[in-house]
């Protein structure tokens, strides 16, 4: 029984290493692939974000009809940096702000201490 449970654990190893280096190889082969999936999840999250804002794109077509191309074309660019900024910002205070919020927000009821299993 003893010996059924080391080539058991034998066998697992080997697995084991076996599938760490099919990930590796897995990982490298899909290197190349990961910034133009990159772009594309920005622009899918671009479009998610003008369904649910629709008068923010209203309002930039409009700002374009009204004023010059020329001058739309010299903000794109500081306009583009900026969104970026936001987005990078609200994704840091979505991970940061919950845990804050969660401890200044606390139930009077609610034990400080929790069990844990």
């Amino acid at each position: 029984m003893n010996t059924k449970l080391i080539e058991l654990a034998e066998r697992r190893a080997t697995l084991v290493a076996r599938a760490r280096v099919q990930r590796d190889e897995l990982s490298g082969a899909l290197a190349s692939w990961r910034s133009p999936l990159g772009m594309i999840d920005q622009g899918i999250a671009a479009i998610r974000f003008v369904k649910r804002y629709p008068v923010v794109l209203a309002g930039i077509v409009t700002l374009g009809v009204v004023s010059r191309p020329v001058r739309l074309m010299k903000w794109l660019p500081p306009g583009w940096l900026m969104w970026r900024a936001a987005r990078v910002a609200l994704a840091m205070a979505g991970r940061i702000l919950p845990g804050l919020l969660e401890s200044h927000f606390r139930s009077p009821h609610e034990p400080l201490i929790r069990k844990t299993d």
